[in-house]
């Protein structure tokens, strides 16, 4: 099977550091795949130069078979077939929740409003928010507006979804709800880069967990392998380091997840 996305010898620099360096890594169509490593590692760079929100240096990168570093790329065109969803939910304030989901269909992709609004709405039932569509961003919670983001990108049709640590600015008891609508796409079939710190999330959804330190793919491998049996000493001290860390308490995790 070809691949839907294919980094080949991809490096990326900022100023004088190189932050993503020889990167090979393909990804099939339906595959989810996790990546896992410690803060600086490169792993945000690397979803943000799949969407083309950073320049890339040198290196291929294959989408769907297209070369999206020649300089004719039309990255809006690619954007509306690669969703992001990110830490901060970036709904606009002013716009209700079906008014933030319809901008991109209806401005960006020009379809017929009624259809986006059947689309939108049918995806805020699955997600459990139908009866939110009038509600403003502050009238929700964190992981309210988090699903919601993750309906404003799928209300694009998409081929695949990136996830930039979305459950990091959240309180523990709305991690769940969030991760749950994500490991629902993963049952569909939808094409996933997930980015995250829930380690059992990650053994649970992922096909293919992806390790990285400083810049590099250091391991690739199965879940049930990589967290069982690691292939490399810088993969074992980081996951004997997140034994140490689920042993604390839920408030300093999360300072200790900042300094892994």
């Amino acid at each position: 099977m070809s691949a839907l996305i294919e980094f080949k010898g991809f490096n990326k620099f900022f100023g004088e550091q190189q932050v993503l360096k020889e990167i090979d890594l393909q990804v099939t169509s339906g595959e989810v795949i996790v990546i896992l490593g410690p803060s600086g590692c490169g792993k945000s760079t690397l979803l943000r130069c799949l969407n083309g929100l950073e320049v890339a240096h040198s290196g291929g990168l294959k989408f769907n078979g297209r070369e999206l570093l020649d300089k004719g790329t039309d990255w809006r065109d690619v954007r509306q077939q690669i969703g992001m969803v990110f830490q901060s939910y970036h709904l606009f304030p002013h716009m209700n929740v079906l008014d933030n989901l319809l901008l991109g269909p209806l401005k960006v992709q020009k379809r017929d409003r009624r259809d986006a609004r059947t689309q939108a709405e049918a995806l805020l039932e699955r997600v459990g928010l139908l009866d939110k569509r009038d509600a403003y961003p502050r009238q929700l919670s964190g992981g309210q507006q988090q699903r919601i983001a993750i309906v404003r990108s799928l209300c694009m049709n998409p081929k695949v979804m990136l996830f930039d640590e979305v459950t990091a600015a959240l309180d523990p008891e709305m991690v769940k709800e969030v991760l749950e609508v994500i490991q629902g796409l993963a049952r569909e079939g939808m094409t996933l880069l997930i980015v995250t710190h829930e380690m059992a999330f990650a053994r649970a959804v992922a096909d293919r967990i992806v390790f990285m330190d400083a810049g590099r793919i250091l391991e690739q491998n199965p879940p049930e392998l990589f967290f069982t049996n690691p292939q490399t000493a810088r993969a074992q001290q980081f996951l004997e380091k997140f034994s140490y860390v689920e042993a604390l308490p839920r408030k300093t995790q999360t300072k200790e997840l900042e300094l892994l």
